[in-house]
């Protein structure tokens, strides 16, 4: 792949660093947070797992197409991820430390103002799960395929226990590339659906030298360990039901949650948590996308955004 081929931003961001929960957190932030209104607030975009906030430029720059370059728009690296700090120890990544990281970052880039919160997938969970615990703070609220995860039973916890115990003795590496070239491949392996311009873009965000010639993925190895504490559906779920903003659930067409849990939890099932348990949502499913329904769509979901954003 000919890295002069590369995407390039019709917004480029701007990187800032703020300080929350004692570390250092990486925002991408296109826009002026001061121009920010109550009837547009700053957009929040929370990106997946295995993933950074730079992954959301082709969205902005379709939102840009659309509307301008007006909308202030923020982006943060999750801990362990991007730019954003590690923390000092990570036998395992807790799921309340991303609401209390959330949490500091919106008292410091909106803290008298509701924002719009974006999430996708282990984002989108996070930004329902948040959206209920603090219902206030959020005006509108999209969910880019955050599915969720399977119900569980306490008998499955001595297994799970083994596991994490077995894991914190086995290093965790990732995967090394040769080139950036190298890393595009990878993405697009792991999403036929993504263009090659887009692949040698994300993979100069997505990865870094590693000072031996080779190129190193921008994440923690820990995020791969498992995590002890079993998932509490219930719990998830009453969170849910106390989200007060309006949602927008968005998926592709051809994402499978049969690859991720083997037939333990369907695309049925979820709408139904869905249905019985959020007040006030509307869909969308866009068409030819998959999981990174945001590189494949990224003009489609704009359109979407957009619309969903500015109604009263």
């Amino acid at each position: 792949m000919n890295a002069l081929a590369a995407y390039l931003p019709v917004r480029p961001a701007a990187s800032r660093f703020v300080a929350v929960r004692g570390m250092r957190h990486h925002l991408r932030v296109w826009g002026d947070l001061d121009a920010a209104t109550p009837a547009r607030p700053p957009l929040v975009m929370l990106h997946g797992w295995m993933d950074v906030g730079a992954s959301f430029q082709f969205v902005v720059d379709a939102l840009a197409a659309l509307e301008g370059a007006s909308r202030c728009i923020i982006a943060p690296d999750w801990r362990g991820f991007g730019q954003t700090d590690t923390p000092s120890s990570t036998d395992c990544y807790w799921y309340p430390d991303y609401l209390g990281d959330l949490d500091g970052l919106l008292d410091a880039v909106s803290p008298g103002t509701p924002v719009d919160l974006l999430g996708h997938s282990m984002g989108g969970n996070v930004a329902m799960v948040y959206a209920g615990v603090r219902p206030a703070r959020i005006r509108r609220l999209v969910n880019l395929e955050g599915f969720g995860m399977p119900a569980t039973q306490p008998t499955q916890a001595p297994e799970r226990y083994a596991r994490w115990l077995d894991e914190l003795k086995t290093p965790m590496p990732l995967n090394t590339y040769a080139s950036p070239e190298a890393v595009a491949s990878r993405l697009q392996k792991n999403n036929p659906l993504l263009r090659p311009d887009r692949a040698a873009w994300l993979a100069t965000a997505w990865a870094q030298p590693d000072g031996q010639g080779r190129w190193e993925i921008l994440a923690d190895p820990g995020h791969k360990r498992t995590n002890p504490v079993l998932h509490r559906v219930e719990e998830t779920l009453a969170c849910w039901q106390r989200i007060e903003a309006r949602v927008l659930w968005a998926e592709g067409d051809r994402s499978d949650l049969d690859t991720w849990f083997g037939g333990r939890y369907t695309k049925a099932e979820f709408h139904e948590r869905l249905r019985n348990n959020v007040r006030c949502f509307e869909t969308e499913v866009f068409s030819p996308a998959g999981h990174m329904l945001h590189h494949d769509q990224p003009e489609a979901l704009a359109e979407r955004l957009k619309t969903f954003l500015d109604a009263d």
